[in-house]
């Protein structure tokens, strides 16, 4: 049996990778579920790939600072005004790593809406020239549980699964894009799961063709 999440787990040193409990109580947190749920407008985007268009497995809402936009497969995407509940989750994310010692700004989120189990985020880094070289990327989940895989680039040891509970923070500090990609596999697990991903980008990059993912 996997053994519960303590309130801080370390789960790597070099790079960070860090999970936190208990971001928002579990009340708070379930309500915010549900209002994201019914107030957000969930798009469903068709990216290009091997010449032929494809919705993603999906939906998401990219949410920031009017600056924080990007332009991906011949398309610009701008960024909605902030959510009261996102910004609320932003700052009380920067409060949480400001608590362990750890200095983050965020101008942007990724929300990514999961259905059910198989909806899903496939294999990637967030290493995105407009996140700069070496981004730090805090990752929140809502709703089901639901594991995130990880795998190192370079094959050098073995990949595992990070289990992210509701009302959970990831850190993915300095070094973790460049050194893992990352996932959201299918799996038989039913239920709800909004995750949302803070980071910084770079307004001087904000014309390059990219594209930020989970």
């Amino acid at each position: 049996m996997r053994p519960s999440p303590l309130p801080c787990d370390i789960l790597l040193r070099s790079p960070l990778l860090q999970r936190f409990t208990t971001l928002l109580g579990e009340s708070t947190a379930s309500t915010i579920l549900e209002r994201l749920d019914g107030e957000l407008d969930w798009q469903q985007p068709r990216l290009r790939l091997y010449g032929r268009e494809h919705p993603i497995p999906r939906r998401q809402v990219w949410m920031g600072d009017s600056e924080a936009h990007y332009r991906y497969s011949g398309h610009d995407f701008q960024p909605a005004l902030w959510h009261t509940d996102v910004a609320k989750i932003r700052d009380a994310t920067i409060a949480r790593l400001a608590a362990a010692g750890i200095t983050a700004t965020f101008n942007s989120a990724l929300l990514n809406r999961y259905e059910n189990g198989e909806e899903r985020m496939g294999w990637h880094s967030d290493n995105e020239t407009e996140l700069g070289p070496d981004p730090l990327i805090a990752a929140v989940s809502l709703g089901a549980e639901r594991p995130l895989r990880m795998r190192w680039r370079k094959g050098s040891r073995e990949a595992f699964n990070v289990w992210l509970p509701h009302d959970s923070l990831l850190l993915m500090g300095h070094g973790v894009q460049r050194q893992l990609h990352h996932a959201l596999l299918p799996r038989q697990i039913p239920g709800l799961r909004i995750s949302l991903t803070f980071r910084y980008v770079a307004s001087q990059a904000a014309n390059v063709d990219t594209a930020p993912t989970e």
